[in-house]
């Protein structure tokens, strides 16, 4: 082959938000196409198309891969990592920048654990299989969950992510709410979707929805199925009946991580029916590889005053 012969390349950009990759007003693509003057890019949705040299080819697939691999790492990339990629230095940049960083979040959005009980969430499920993670509300027990499930997604720990509650809700009734099932059931499960929407772009976290690699479901759903490589929560344990929860702990099938969140103090069941969460610890606590993680008022991160108000119910409760 001559060496002013002409090539041409597509790679498709179909697993990543390509929009939010670019930029606004493409500025990310703009500084690459200057980074390789000798590269014609042309870019259509989707797909990237190279036209150039072979050689040149070859070198910016080696240095665009390194590009996707950060922005799926730290879900965005600029001008100064592209540049350490270029320098071969952006590895030494991952290690400084990960830290104890659970998930790179939406615009730079760092998610940790910041609390000691939420650090002890973090090592218990890299240990264990089984965590039932409880306390009041605004512990970050829910977003800490789902936090460690998205970070095994992107690891490539596990394939799928499935996200359930109790359909149960200060006594409403499904079938008398409006709309379709999906109308039904969005109110009970939007603090699920407001945590993805931080952790995962947009476009991403459509397409994972639209596979089902992450699946949102009510817990009657999970009856009769076993789930294999799934990172699993049930949040708001508490109105799980105890037949519900069992039904629940024994889906888990091979490469599977549960996790189980609740708060004892907000049980919204009928009087008639019994709260599963306290028997299944009870039950529970002395298993090898099942962790429990106790949650506290101080583990509160919402704003200063819903700590007071957690406590004020308690003192009156006690009184």
């Amino acid at each position: 082959m001559k060496n002013n012969e002409s090539l041409e390349k597509i790679i498709s950009l179909e697993d990543i938000d390509y929009v939010h990759f670019w930029g606004t007003n493409d500025k990310v693509l703009e500084f690459v196409r200057i980074l390789f003057p000798k590269l014609k890019l042309i870019v259509r949705s989707e797909m990237l198309k190279l036209i150039g040299a072979e050689e040149d080819i070859v070198f910016f697939e080696e240095k665009f891969k390194s590009m996707l691999f950060f922005y799926e790492k730290f879900g965005k990339i600029d001008e100064s990592s592209i540049m350490q990629i270029m320098d071969n230095t952006a590895e030494g940049l991952a290690e400084e920048t990960s830290g104890d960083v659970l998930v790179h979040g939406r615009n730079g959005l760092l998610i940790k654990a910041r609390t000691a009980n939420q650090h002890k969430m973090v090592k218990a499920c890299e240990a264990n299989d089984l965590i039932f993670a409880v306390g009041p509300a605004g512990t970050g027990k829910t977003y800490t969950a789902v936090a460690l499930a998205v970070r095994a997604l992107k690891n490539k720990e596990i394939k799928r992510i499935i996200l359930t509650r109790p359909a149960v809700e200060a006594g409403e009734n499904l079938g008398f709410l409006p709309g379709d099932l999906r109308d039904k059931l969005d109110p009970y499960l939007q603090p699920l979707y407001d945590a993805l929407r931080d952790m995962i772009p947009q476009q991403k976290l459509l397409s994972y929805w639209e596979d089902n690699t992450i699946e949102i479901a009510p817990l009657a759903f999970m009856r009769g199925r076993t789930l294999d490589n799934a990172f699993v929560i049930l949040d708001e344990a508490q109105n799980a009946t105890p037949s519900q929860l069992k039904m629940f702990l024994t889906r888990m099938g091979r490469n599977a991580k549960f996790i189980v969140t609740g708060d004892i103090t907000q049980i919204d069941l009928p009087k008639n029916q019994r709260s599963g969460l306290p028997q299944a610890i009870d039950i529970l606590k002395d298993i090898e590889g099942i962790s429990i993680i106790q949650l506290t008022n101080k583990d509160v991160i919402r704003h200063k005053l819903v700590t007071k108000i957690i406590n004020a119910y308690e003192n009156t409760k006690n009184e």
